[in-house]
């Protein structure tokens, strides 16, 4: 597996993140195979949250990789917190106590990333520093990072935290482009000129942020997978093609497509199929052409202006 720097750390992480928010769904044999599949082939980078599957994905996880200090040194843990029912929370007591929690069920003494999960409009940044302060020099948490933030919402917390923040999840795919549409459509009066990020994309590029694609494989919020599906016969004839080309599978193309982007993104793949896994994997060895990636952008419907 090709491995990549995060963000502005010293982590040498794999170009795939690992997501386990469906691993519950998994049989207790079921889920030591497939940590241990994942292992072999070099994708040890997991990524966790407090609220998946309120909190037994964190406690399978452990369980399935037989969680051991020699064990621990050969992976990288991430997780997120701040999501509550019917609210978000990012005051110092929640964050603090959902460490707490999130380390228990890893059975683990540190993270080597923390992500807020997703923003809280009642953030107090100091809050969040505080609770940084304490998890670092605790020991608890190495790194720090985000998820779903815009630019001004990084920046707010950046006024008072001092940690660099080292990712941001953002969801992103074939599909579901438009931090990328926005930044074609400049000055053009269409729905994909619309920027609903405020410009993440380059934001992130420009302070060494890296971004974490979730849902990889998904059009909509949830909608289904573009992948094989009937509603994109033109997205998927092109995707075969390339995949023809390159003797790997649809899977493999579609994050091989966010790999070759240059802001040296790492996707989370959520499958908890071997196989899936596999393909996902391969990505890591395929650099598409510019004509290939731009090939794909617009056989999903994504125009040029």
């Amino acid at each position: 597996m090709r491995t990549m720097k995060l963000g502005k750390s010293t982590l040498e992480v794999p170009v795939v993140s690992v997501g386990c928010m469906r691993i519950n769904s998994l049989e207790k044999a079921e889920a030591e195979h497939f940590v241990q599949t994942a292992l072999e082939l070099g994708a040890n980078f997991f990524d966790h949250a407090d609220i998946y599957g309120g909190g037994t994905c964190e406690e399978i996880f452990a369980e399935a990789i037989h969680m051991n200090d020699d064990i621990r040194e050969k992976i990288f843990l991430q997780s997120k917190c701040g999501i509550r029912e019917g609210m978000f929370d990012f005051s110092k007591e929640h964050i603090l106590e959902s460490v707490d929690g999130s380390l228990k069920r890893l059975n683990t003494d540190y993270l080597d990333i923390l992500l807020l999960h997703r923003p809280d409009t009642l953030v107090e940044p100091e809050e969040v520093a505080e609770a940084f302060d304490i998890l670092e020099s605790s020991g608890k948490v190495r790194h720090f990072g985000v998820s779903n933030q815009n630019p001004m919402q990084i920046e707010l917390l950046m006024k008072s935290v001092k940690q660099a923040i080292v990712a941001n999840q953002l969801q992103l795919s074939i599909t579901n482009a438009n931090m990328i549409s926005n930044g074609f459509n400049v000055n053009m009066e269409n729905d994909s000129a619309v920027n609903r990020d405020g410009s993440i994309l380059d934001y992130c590029r420009l302070n060494d942020i890296t971004i974490q694609p979730w849902s990889p494989f998904q059009y909509g919020f949830f909608d289904g997978v573009f992948l094989g599906n009937d509603k994109f016969p033109e997205l998927n004839q092109k995707i075969d093609e390339v995949a023809n080309k390159y003797e790997v599978s649809n899977t493999t193309i579609a994050i091989a497509w966010l790999l070759r982007h240059p802001a040296n993104m790492q996707p989370v793949i959520g499958t908890m199929n071997e196989g899936r896994l596999k393909d996902c994997c391969k990505s890591s060895n395929i650099l598409l052409t510019r004509e290939e990636w731009y090939g794909i952008y617009r056989a999903a419907g994504n125009v040029l202006p």
